[in-house]
Order: C-alpha cells, then sequence, then structure tokens
C-alpha cells in the first residue's frame, strides 16, 4: 500500500482547485444562471442535464444520477484510481502530496526519480532531432509519406534517433559522468559492452530510427520503440524490461486516448504503434497497442477499469485467428458481467494504418460496431476444430467449450453460454456438468 494521503490535504487541495475548471478542461461547459451545464459525459443524452455548481463546488447528473466533487469527476472520467487523481489535481495546483508514512512503493519510487528524469530529458532530447538534426529530412519524410501531421507528431512526442554510437550519451551524460551513464543503463538507453575482462564501454540503443515514447498513466517516459527508416532488422526495437517499465503492464497509447477531451467507451487493441498513432490521426482516439508482448490479464483489467468494451484488432489470416484465439483465453476470467470482449479480423494485406487511410474514420468504426461478440466468436472457431455434423464431432466440441466457459465468472454471462452450449448439443454438457462438480480451487 502507499502511504496514506492525509484528509487535510485533501481538505486544502479542493478548496484550492474550481470544480468548474476541472470540468471545463474536459467537457465543454455552457453558463446557465448561477450554474453550469452541458450533456452528461457519463451517458448518451441529447439534451443536458448535467449541471455543475460552482458555490457547492459540485456536479450532478439528473439523468443518470452522477455527482460529486472536482476529485470524483477526475477518477471517473479519466478512469485513475484515488491516490493517482489526488497525485494528478495536485500536481495542477502546484502542490506536493504528503504521505502519512512512506511505504515501500513510495520509497522505490523516489529512488527511480532520477531514472523517469533521464527518460523526459532523452525523449524531448528525440524530439529536438526531429526538427533540427542535419540528418532529420529521412525521418520527417518517412513520417510524411505515412500521412502523419505535425500535430499528430507532437501530440504523441514522436522523435527521432540520428545515427551515430554515442549521440544520446554525450547529450545527456555530460563529461562521460559515471552516475549519469549507469542510470542510462539501468533504464535501457544505453548497452554495456565489455572489451576486456576490466573494461567495457557502452553505446546508444537506438540509432538512426522513429522514436515513439510510452508513457505510463501520470504521463512520465519509462520507456521508447524504435522503428527502422530502412530494411534492417529488427524493424522495431523496444527498451527493454526496467525497474520503472514492465511489458505486461503497460500500452501504447493509453495516456494519450485518456488526454483527449472526451469520454472513453471502449478501447480497440492493435499490434503496432503507427497504427494508434494513425487512428488517432482520423479522430479514433481510443486504440492502444501492447508492447511487443501478448495481451496480458493485467493490460485487460487495466481497460475494464476505464471502459466496458475491449474491442481485439486482428489480421484476418490464420497467425490472427491464432492470436484471436489466446486472447480470448485471457478475457474470459476478466469478464464481469457487463464487461464484453470483441474480435475484429482485417482484410487481407491490410492493418489498422493502412485501412483507415483507405476507407476513412466512418468506415472503420462500422467494421469496429461490427465486430464478433465473444460469445460468437468461442463457438464459431471451435466449430472449425471438430467435424460438427458427426455425433463424435458434437463430443469432442464439448470438450473443448466446457473448459473456457468454465473460465468464465460466476454470473449472467457464463449461464447464458452454457445455455447455449447446450442448445448447439442438443443435450447437457456432460463436460461442463463434471468440471462443475469438482471443487473449486
Amino acid at each position: 500500500m502507499a502511504g496514506r494521503i492525509p484528509q487535510s490535504f485533501i481538505d486544502d487541495l479542493l478548496a484550492r482547485v474550481d470544480v468548474v475548471d476541472v470540468v471545463d478542461s474536459r467537457v465543454k461547459l455552457k453558463k446557465t444562471g448561477k450554474n453550469y451545464s452541458a450533456c452528461c459525459p457519463f451517458h448518451n443524452e441529447k439534451s443536458p442535464s448535467f449541471t455543475v455548481s460552482p458555490d457547492k463546488q459540485f456536479y450532478y447528473c439528473f439523468g443518470c444520477g452522477a455527482s460529486g466533487t472536482a476529485l470524483k469527476f477526475v477518477m471517473e472520467f479519466d478512469g485513475l484510481s484515488f491516490p493517482d487523481a489526488v497525485e494528478k489535481l495536485a500536481t495542477q495546483a502546484g502542490m506536493e502530496v504528503p504521505r502519512e508514512q512512506a511505504s515501500f512503493e513510495v520509497r522505490q519510487e523516489q529512488q527511480h526519480q532520477p531514472l523517469f528524469d533521464l527518460m523526459q530529458k532523452a525523449g524531448r532530447y528525440y524530439e529536438q532531432m526531429l526538427r533540427a538534426h542535419e540528418k532529420k529530412a529521412r525521418a520527417v519524410d518517412y513520417l510524411k509519406n505515412r500521412g502523419l501531421s505535425g500535430k499528430a507528431a507532437k501530440f504523441f512526442g514522436i522523435g527521432y534517433a540520428p545515427p551515430g554510437w554515442d549521440n544520446l550519451q554525450n547529450f545527456l551524460a555530460e563529461n562521460g559522468d559515471k552516475e549519469t551513464i549507469k542510470q542510462l543503463v539501468t533504464c535501457g538507453m544505453l548497452i554495456e559492452k565489455e572489451d576486456s575482462a576490466d573494461s567495457y564501454r557502452t553505446y546508444d540503443r537506438f540509432r538512426d530510427r522513429i522514436m515513439f515514447p510510452i508513457r505510463d498513466a501520470r504521463g512520465r517516459y519509462i520507456a521508447f520503440g524504435g522503428r527502422v527508416l530502412g530494411d534492417e532488422k529488427p524493424k522495431y526495437l523496444n527498451s527493454p524490461e526496467t525497474p520503472i517499465f514492465h511489458k505486461g503492464r503497460e500500452l501504447y497509447g493509453l495516456y494519450e486516448a485518456r488526454k483527449i477531451r472526451q469520454k472513453l467507451t471502449r478501447m480497440v487493441i492493435v499490434e503496432g504503434y503507427m497504427d494508434v498513432v494513425a487512428l488517432a490521426e482520423f479522430g479514433i482516439h481510443y486504440a492502444v497497442a501492447t508492447l511487443g508482448t501478448a495481451t496480458s490479464e493485467h493490460h485487460l483489467r487495466r481497460l475494464f477499469k476505464i471502459v466496458p468494451e475491449v474491442i481485439f484488432c486482428f489480421d484476418g489470416d490464420q497467425a490472427g485467428r491464432t492470436a484471436a484465439a489466446r486472447a480470448m483465453e485471457t478475457v474470459l476470467p476478466v469478464l464481469e458481467d457487463g464487461l464484453q470482449a470483441r474480435f475484429l479480423f482485417l482484410p487481407d494485406g491490410e492493418d489498422p494504418d493502412t485501412l483507415i487511410r483507405n476507407e476513412g474514420k466512418d468506415a472503420f468504426e462500422k467494421r469496429l460496431n461490427k465486430a464478433d461478440h465473444l460469445p460468437e466468436f468461442l463457438f464459431d472457431h471451435l466449430k472449425e476444430q471438430v467435424d460438427f455434423d458427426t455425433l463424435d464431432g458434437k463430443a469432442r466440441f464439448d470438450q473443448l467449450a466446457a473448459p473456457l466457459i468454465n473460465r468464465l465468472p460466476k454470473g449472467m454471462l457464463r449461464s447464458l453460454m452454457k445455455q447455449q452450449l447446450k442448445a448447439e448439443l442438443g443435450t447437457d454438457s456432460v463436460a461442463m456438468e463434471k468440471l462443475e462438480s469438482q471443487p473449486q480451487p
């Protein structure tokens, strides 16, 4: 647990921030008499029933009943935990959050602060190089050819690592400062190479690449992804795991998605950085990408705290179908009632980046709206693996489907899936009965 934030500080923070400013920076408010109003960001409505009172420092929706202080609004709208929402508001108000007792996590975070600072400086350096380096033309042309605007590049903090072995090192570790070099190795920006038993040298990990910064929920730079400009391998290079970066927890584009002034209702999981950036360029601000790993249960729990629906986006080929089946197995234990997982398969040879450029936002969103729901995907996927027209094929289908349905949390979706399995088989599921009679782990 993080050290507790004293109540007196929270009271002081709420006295310093104005709920009208906090809400208005995310949802456009209109003055109506003493109060302000807008269409509610927490449910769909055509005429405004959401009101903000500057006197009471409180918001209330007559339609859905959402209400609270500036702090509650930041938690709900930005999808942040209580401590993160306090941290965000405090930063905006220029206040330092005190802790009653510094826990292990807080102490560790303070210890890692120099790494966060260095990563931010690296990000700023790469952005500067994209604007000013003598060899920037190749990088700028590449981004332009991919249809990227300067505005999108700035929003995502995209930069350029110039060619050469020690540009970043020389920029950040002045006069070969040993402590800084050690920290740059720790946060994965430099690679150590032993020249002999007692000496080693370091060089920049990222060279002659387009740079995509990876930021955490609070917007801190924690890692980078770099794309080559030619045909060299690997095409994409990611930061390694470090004390401040864990691939299985972070999602590229999540921080940026939450910066947009609109309430998020769904998230699309795509494969690459350019997919996220291209979709945002065309007005789809709710795409994220995993960082060289399959989608983890941790990723999904994070997303479902923010939105009720997640759409996985895959290539339509066999590899895409196999990846979708893995994603389905990962999402099952997380699917509490009220949450939805869907699967979108793209036409051959297309990825979200190329597709949205060819057909535009509306057509792409139509595809998203028609994406397969998890139950239909699960049954269709399993039917492809058996000869469903035969009795032994149906028995095999039962053996494959029951363990998957059994992974769902107890609730309405699970009950409906069991009913559907019975309907598909034309009789009770023996495999399901067997699983449910076993003691739960």
